[in-house]
């Protein structure tokens, strides 16, 4: 095996370091991995939700605590790989993957309490998002540092972003399979198979980037700017944070606003130490370069429109439609198995045309599919009528998720790969992070609202919902702990109302009427979920409109001038 411990020490033309197959065989498998482990808890949300009983916000914090570190993380990642090695942390972040699946593994079962086994699993989550926050950005500077000519940059992007595609939809598969194992967990804790999936791909992944991977670094003109890397950290999580909890809190609650101001002075503070620093962790005169600054918008607010799309066709079919999770995967063969279709195509694309192009069109196919979906409704179970949405989506991804990569790489020289991979996967997954929190929020709010309005307006169905509420109170012993988790999960709120069913069979066959909210609540999912598609693909339009205004990127391209602090356009 050769050890590469420098660009100038690879081999290559010039001495330069050059992307070898072993390599790239092992940024793909990592970068597949991280993507599979993004996706699976969206697939089994519904499992989650009848395991633990958790509550919306709960819920929303299972899925988002994967994007946290990831978005906060990123941009100092990157400069760990520029100064430390690349391979280190392609094989680090993939052991951390272990850790964090092993943890969500051992959530404890049913003796334990709800609160204490969401916090295990959030702290699961949460590891493997640091993990995650490694890979992507390492990996996608290996591949940009080591391609010198456009095509070989066009091919080698263009199959990183496939790799997230493949991840994005093995990670579903990988959880609907599971979800069919009923051994070794009662009930439905085999979620937790899903997660024994991930943890054996990351062992393989960091084993096989032991084995293979070169390494490479640039850590000229990089330093770790501590107080770069602290504000930044903590602005994006106190944003995030905000973000996430502020439509349980309550968006005037102290803690929200505390956590608003505290992501303003944080991020100032961040801007304000990078203009100052000699080595910073971010150029911002690289934002001087209109195709940098605008394609870093584009993704922010592009990459919000997908997941919100994508989130809400997830929680659509297994929390409010109810299927399984195997069945549900069949839509993110759809999300993610198109852009693996399309390799050749997008590569083609990307070495002939400006990637900024191919970033529009992808982003218009995303916006189209998104408000295609919102006509669709929930109560259409017939998976062949969301068939055309999933696949205009699903090419739009395909295709945007290699452009904006390349837009990044393709405007600041190879020195800054790890800058500006890290900027670009910082603002990916900032837009992924927001994604499920502010659809989630708009969807759920608007359903708890309309199940209010439902409530208070009927006056046979608050009777009944009365009855539910204090029929514990009058059941024998052994009943007792099922129908308090039932009442718990039903006042939960719309996910957890519609989880539990509008009627029971008694021992002798007798069909009993038992949560009166059942069906209000999937009307009001129904109708609140087109709303966030809606937001969804009207955001995915705009990033297409922004994109039109990007500037310079497409190939052949004179990159910016070498000396970090006059980056011009």
């Amino acid at each position: 095996m050769v050890q590469i411990d420098s660009p100038a020490e690879a081999s290559g033309e010039s001495g330069r370091y050059t992307l070898r197959p072993g390599t790239l065989a092992a940024v793909v498998l990592a970068v597949c991995l991280s993507q599979m482990a993004l996706s699976v808890p969206s697939l089994i949300t519904g499992l989650i939700q009848q395991d633990l009983a958790p509550s919306s916000a709960q819920l929303t914090w299972i899925v988002d605590a994967f994007f946290i570190p990831v978005a906060a993380l990123e941009l100092g990642f990157g400069v760990f790989g520029d100064l430390f090695g690349r391979k280190r942390l392609l094989v680090g972040g993939a052991a951390l993957i272990v850790v964090g699946s092993a943890v969500a593994v051992l959530v404890p079962g049913e003796g334990a309490s709800t609160d204490t086994r969401v916090t295990l699993l959030i702290i699961g989550q949460l590891l493997s998002g640091i993990g995650a926050a490694a890979i992507f950005p390492t990996s996608l500077a290996m591949v940009a540092a080591g391609t010198h000519t456009t095509a070989t940059r066009a091919r080698g992007v263009a199959v990183w972003a496939a790799a997230l595609s493949i991840g994005g939809f093995l990670g579903p598969l990988l959880a609907g399979v599971a979800a069919k194992i009923h051994t070794g967990w009662d009930g439905n804790g085999n979620w937790r198979w899903a997660y024994v999936g991930v943890l054996v791909i990351a062992a393989v992944s960091a084993l096989l980037s032991l084995a293979l991977a070169q390494n490479s670094a640039a850590p000229e003109g990089r330093s770790l700017d501590w107080p770069g890397q602290i504000t930044a950290a903590l602005g994006l999580f106190a944003l995030l944070y905000a973000v996430i909890q502020g439509p349980e809190s309550g968006w005037g609650s102290p803690q929200i606003v505390i956590a608003f101001i505290a992501a303003g002075v944080f991020l100032v503070l961040f801007v304000f130490v990078e203009g100052r620093v000699a080595q910073p962790l971010l150029l911002l005169s690289a934002f001087k370069n209109r195709a940098f600054a605008v394609n870093s918008v584009v993704t922010l607010v592009g990459m919000f429109g997908f997941l919100a799309i994508m989130y809400s066709t997830s929680i659509r079919l297994t929390t409010v439609q109810g299927f399984s999770p195997l069945k549900s995967s069949i839509a993110y063969l759809f999300f993610g198995g198109i852009g693996f279709v399309l390799l050749p195509l997008t590569s083609k694309l990307l070495e002939r045309y400006n990637p900024r192009w191919v970033l529009f069109a992808g982003l218009v196919l995303i916006g189209v599919g998104g408000l295609w979906f919102a006509g669709v409704p929930a109560s259409d179970r017939a998976l062949g009528s969301i068939v055309g949405p999933l696949i205009l989506a699903g090419t739009g991804s395909g295709l945007a998720f290699a452009a904006m990569s390349a837009v990044a790489v393709n405007a600041l020289p190879n020195h800054l790969a790890g800058m500006a991979s890290g900027a670009t996967s910082t603002f990916r997954d900032l837009g992924f992070a927001f994604g499920p929190a502010i659809a989630g929020a708009v969807a759920l709010g608007q359903a708890a609202n309309e199940m209010a309005r439902e409530v208070a307006g009927n006056p046979g169905l608050s009777k009944a919902y009365a009855a539910f509420q204090a029929a514990p109170a009058h059941a024998p012993a052994d009943q007792r702990p099922q129908l308090e988790a039932a009442v718990h999960a039903v006042a939960s709120g719309p996910l957890g109302a519609n989880s539990v069913p509008a009627t029971i069979t008694s021992p002798d066959g007798q069909v009993i009427p038992f949560n009166p909210l059942k069906d209000v609540a999937f009307q009001a999912l129904s109708n609140s979920y087109s709303h966030a598609y809606v937001l969804g693909g009207v955001a995915a339009l705009v990033a297409a409109a922004l994109t039109l205004a990007g500037g310079r990127g497409g190939p052949g391209e004179t990159h910016l001038d070498d000396d970090p602090h006059t980056l011009d356009d």
